[in-house]
């Protein structure tokens, strides 16, 4: 192995994004060195450069969804051997706080975030927690493999964890891009019905329509939410989700979830939407819920209902780009080209 590798790093001094050569790092005790295979690219990454999020270190590698093979285990390791193929979590616990003192720790108080807290996935070579690391089975793709981290497993935790659909149940889904085309895929798989995609795009929507929702409307139609109501009997939505997180979709979603129901807030921006009146609020029994992030344990699950043939991914990689283009990826994320659900980047 050489000592240095090729990796994507974002400077946050100037806001620029470089592809150079950096030392290869090396796995401390419990850790273990993986060899990228893919990485996806995210808006959370886009949110980074654009200065949405905060930086937390002055250069760091991006990328928090990444699939590949073990290249060397650190100190410590068990369970494990090179040449193994992993799913790397998205982030790590802390270790020391009250939650993981009490083995919490997917509650931990002070986690650490991949590619934000830490160097990420775009890049030759990236270390992780060996107890954060998801065997993935050999009929499941790297490529499938590594949206696992994020854009499906976050979704997967938006609906079974967070809103905890129950068969039957209608839901809404505003946003139907990367993160929103799986809570629509995985909102079928746990049996509600009916689903509803919003968007703006008509590609958008017919897409949603092939994958799992039983309608899509647009976003601008002005009788959006009286076209929700009859397709729902009158009822409105048991579960609303936004996966846009701007003020127009956070209070459409709002409006259209029936008495009881829930709004589940997934995507995320500056924005600071109205919850309107606390009399209409109060009485309507709603509930608005934060989502974010997912359990390790979540993307064993997913890699067994790819492996097993129960979730269907073929439509979720739109493009794939080499390490060394990766600005052009980021480009075409940033203004869509041909509505795409996720982009790879492949060092």
């Amino acid at each position: 192995m050489n000592d240095s590798m090729r990796a994507q790093r974002f400077y946050a001094d100037t806001g620029t994004v470089v592809v150079e050569d950096v030392a290869i790092p090396i796995a401390g005790p419990g850790e273990v060195l993986v060899k990228v295979a893919f990485c996806g690219i995210c808006h959370s990454d886009l949110s980074l450069l654009d200065g949405t999020f905060p930086a937390e270190l002055p250069v760091i590698t991006q990328g928090h969804e990444a699939s590949g093979t073990i290249a060397a285990l650190g100190p410590d390791v068990s369970g494990w051997a090179v040449g193994d193929r992993v799913v790397v979590a998205a982030g790590r616990t802390c270790g020391t706080c009250a939650k993981c003192a009490r083995g919490d720790a997917a509650n931990c108080l002070s986690p650490s975030i991949m590619a934000f807290g830490y160097d990420g996935g775009w890049a030759e070579y990236t270390v992780a927690q060996a107890i954060g690391l998801t065997r993935i089975p050999d009929n499941v793709s790297l490529e499938h493999a590594a949206i696992l981290a994020d854009a499906v497993s976050t979704p997967f935790g938006a609906v079974v964890r967070t809103a905890n659909v129950r068969v039957g149940e209608s839901v809404g889904v505003w946003g139907v891009g990367g993160v929103g085309t799986h809570i629509v895929q995985l909102a079928r798989l746990v049996g509600a019905a009916p689903i509803i995609a919003v968007d703006i795009k008509p590609a958008v929507l017919d897409r949603a329509l092939d994958l799992g929702a039983d309608y899509a409307f647009d976003a601008r139609d002005p009788e959006l939410i009286s076209k929700i109501a009859a397709a729902t009997d009158g009822e409105n939505l048991n579960v609303s989700f936004d996966a846009v997180g701007v003020t127009t979709t956070f209070e459409q979603a709002l409006a259209a979830v029936a008495v009881g129901g829930k709004l589940v807030g997934v995507g995320m921006s500056a924005d600071t939407p109205s919850l309107g009146s606390t009399s209409d609020f109060n009485f309507g029994h709603r509930q608005v819920l934060g989502h974010l992030g997912y359990h390790n344990e979540d993307i064993g699950t997913l890699a067994t209902l790819v492996s097993r043939g129960r979730l269907d991914l073929s439509r979720s990689i739109s493009q794939i780009v080499p390490l060394d283009d990766v600005q052009r990826g980021i480009d075409m994320l940033k203004e869509p080209e041909g509505n795409p659900i996720r982009i790879l980047v492949k060092p």
